[in-house]
């Protein structure tokens, strides 16, 4: 499933396979909340554009069409026309985040639907259900993402409950992977590492849910606030206590430099919203650094975004051209941007990996790490 090729320090060369393909680590995986990228990119893109992983989202897939829509028409990468590896995350994370139309129990948590607000329930036997009848290839266990900074006792309980949230998760993907007509019989389930920002319970935590019989493990609750080195010295405290052979995932971060020391710290697997997000308001990563489309520098620019890319964008299109489309609200604008985003994060994994093979990853974390969360000049 996971095989460890190569270090350097902490950082971790490997290969990842499931029952839809194989996937090079360091990864990133590419978000398509409701089985498509946001800004016109279709699966058929993500080939062309590097991506390895597609991530979809539990939460978003039930309340429409549903997962039982999606089971009916052979699961998502039937639905979305993507044959490589899918995760899909738990729902934990949308449904927390309705902070005032939630109720947490035991059991589980009782929401309201931000489309219609019907009263929904979930818990961690209805996640695995919703995620088994998706089909992904990596199942995000259940658990409660508390906001940062948090009460000590208040985390303290919450990781206790996650924890077991997580025994009931194992239980029942293990059932429902054993049924007859299961989407994805060989679907495989991570298990998430809590703690708000206190260390103590970060490696208590972690210690536990190792003893599970999870095929990975994330760390969640992070990159929701807290400062850049509060989120490094988590990983830090964390990453001694994860199952070396299992793979590692850092839960929606991050930035290209957060990237880059996730790696440096042991980490495999990495998501964001982050590139997609940027692109559609004009903010397009390059190899000297960031840069404003919309800036009006650029009106009489017929350079590529970024010189150095090879992005189907930048192969066809000048800096004046995408800042116009912007400009004019027109939707190939966006469709345009998120591709080179996209592009360059797949891109960035790639010469991450490369570096890794070549033994001078932190030659490559030394001239890049800050620069690339800087404007370029």
């Amino acid at each position: 499933m996971f095989q460890i090729l190569k270090t350097e320090g902490r950082a971790r060369r490997g290969v990842f396979t499931c029952a839809h393909g194989t996937a090079q680590t360091p990864v990133f995986m590419n978000v398509g909340t409701q089985g498509a990228i946001k800004g016109a990119v279709s699966s058929h893109d993500l080939k062309t554009l590097g991506c390895q992983i597609e991530l979809s989202n539990t939460y978003h897939l039930h309340l429409r069409p549903g997962d039982g829509v999606v089971r009916q028409l052979g699961g998502l990468h039937r639905f979305m026309d993507w044959d490589g590896p899918i995760l899909t995350d738990s729902g934990g994370f949308q449904v927390f985040s309705l902070s005032g139309l939630r109720k947490i129990t035991e059991e589980g948590v009782t929401f309201a639907s931000h489309i219609d607000g019907r009263r929904i329930f979930m818990g961690p036997e209805e996640s695995m259900q919703i995620q088994s009848n998706l089909g992904s290839d990596i199942a995000m266990a259940f658990d409660e993402c508390i906001e940062n900074p948090a009460p000590f006792d208040y985390v303290e309980a919450s990781c206790a409950r996650t924890y077991r949230w997580l025994e009931r998760c194992v239980a029942e993907h293990q059932r429902l992977n054993q049924q007859p007509g299961c989407v994805n019989p060989q679907q495989m389930l991570f298990g998430i590492n809590q703690g708000g920002t206190y260390p103590e319970l970060r490696v208590r935590h972690m210690e536990q849910i190792a003893q599970l019989p999870c095929d990975g493990f994330a760390i969640g609750g992070l990159a929701v606030g807290e400062p850049t080195q509060t989120m490094y010295d988590i990983i830090d405290a964390v990453e001694p206590h994860m199952p070396r052979e299992k793979p590692r995932y850092l839960m929606g971060v991050g930035t290209p430099s957060n990237i880059i020391e996730g790696v440096a710290r042991g980490i495999d697997f990495f998501d964001c919203v982050m590139p997609a997000r940027n692109a559609r308001h004009g903010k397009l990563f390059t190899w000297e650094g960031t840069i404003n489309i919309k800036n009006e520098k650029y009106k009489l620019d017929d350079r590529p975004i970024d010189p150095a890319c090879t992005c189907p964008t930048c192969a066809a299109f000048s800096r004046a051209y995408v800042r116009h489309l912007l400009a004019a609200g027109e939707m190939l604008a966006m469709r345009l941007a998120v591709m080179h985003n996209l592009h360059f994060y797949n891109e960035l994994m790639a010469r991450i990996r490369q570096a890794l093979d070549e033994g001078r990853f932190e030659a490559f974390r030394a001239e890049y790490s800050e620069k690339l969360g800087r404007p370029a000049p």
